[in-house]
């Protein structure tokens, strides 16, 4: 089983998330801040990195650039707490894959590694091709199976490879957010399933989405992916055949007060990997794009 490397100066937070890992069957390993995780990995790569942001030594942030200045492929999933939701944005921008509320660690921790360690593994497993390719559009038609997305993604991987889009350490940030357009496109636009439901302690969202897989008008309904690679640039356009919502009712994704909101996670997500992300139709369609990464820069 996949190895996790549990970074926080609190024992208690240690025992919690490490206790929710082992029980769903991971290896963990344990540090007590950055300095002595980093000494940790040298010894022996995990397969990912959980930690706090708020350590002794040196902190989250810090431990998050050092792992993407020295081990690119591997991950970073914060844990946050209220209160260092600002730190938690400037480390996703600094290379984090995701995050988990602290306050929904026994909920959501699991999903959320098996999802980064999905994304991780999908890159280290290609390589590097084509590299006279200039250009590649792509388009897709998809269902309202999640199943699919996973080799959906692991393409525009390597299409990303292929004309060296951003560094190896990028490919699994802006996987993570073509994942979490594509999962909204499906579970919010096509089941319009309300993201306030996630919040209850029963499995209603679930059991609602798997319902309205077979029901009307939800069941027919499809997911339209087109993907433009050049050298400049890479932009996605996901569309879904919703109703569509008001942009404007979503939480502020710039703000780091909503961290801790389910409601416009994943748009907060998109926005801090993606250069550009801007909305179409009844906001059933959203479009991103990733410049390509020259001399450590954008292209402008």
């Amino acid at each position: 089983m996949a190895t996790v490397l549990v970074v926080d100066d609190s024992a208690v937070d240690r025992k919690l998330a490490g206790g929710c890992l082992r029980a769903r069957g991971f290896d963990v390993e344990y540090a007590e801040n950055g300095a002595e995780a980093l000494v940790l990995i040298e010894q022996h790569l995990p397969d990912i990195v959980l930690t706090d942001l708020v350590m002794p030594e040196v902190d989250g942030l810090e431990l998050v650039s050092q792992i993407k200045k020295s081990y690119r492929s591997l991950p970073v999933i914060l844990m946050t707490a209220h209160g260092n939701e600002e730190i938690a944005v400037t480390a996703l921008k600094a290379g984090a894959a995701n995050y988990v509320p602290k306050k929904n660690l026994a909920r959501d921790l699991e999903e959320t590694v098996l999802a980064v360690l999905s994304v991780a593994q999908m890159e280290q497993a290609e390589q590097l091709v084509f590299d006279s390719l200039s250009r590649v559009d792509l388009t897709f038609e998809l269902g309202n199976d999640l199943a699919a997305l996973r080799p959906l993604i692991a393409y525009m991987q390597s299409q990303m490879r292929q004309l060296h889009l951003c560094e190896e350490s990028d490919v699994i940030r802006i996987s993570t957010a073509l994942q979490e357009a594509l999962v909204n496109a499906i579970e919010h636009g096509n089941l319009e399933l309300d993201s306030a439901l996630r919040e209850l302690k029963d499995n209603t969202y679930s059991r609602l989405g798997a319902e309205r897989r077979g029901l009307d008008p939800y069941k027919d309904r499809k997911v339209h992916v087109t993907a433009v690679f050049d050298r400049d640039q890479a932009t996605w356009t996901i569309r879904d055949e919703g109703e569509g919502f008001d942009p404007k009712t979503l939480p502020d994704p710039t703000d780091p007060a909503n961290l801790q909101r389910v409601s416009g996670r994943g748009l907060l997500l998109i926005r801090t990997f993606m250069d550009e992300v801007s909305f179409g139709g009844h906001a059933n369609e959203i479009r991103m794009t990733k410049r390509r990464i020259r001399n450590g820069e954008p292209v402008s």
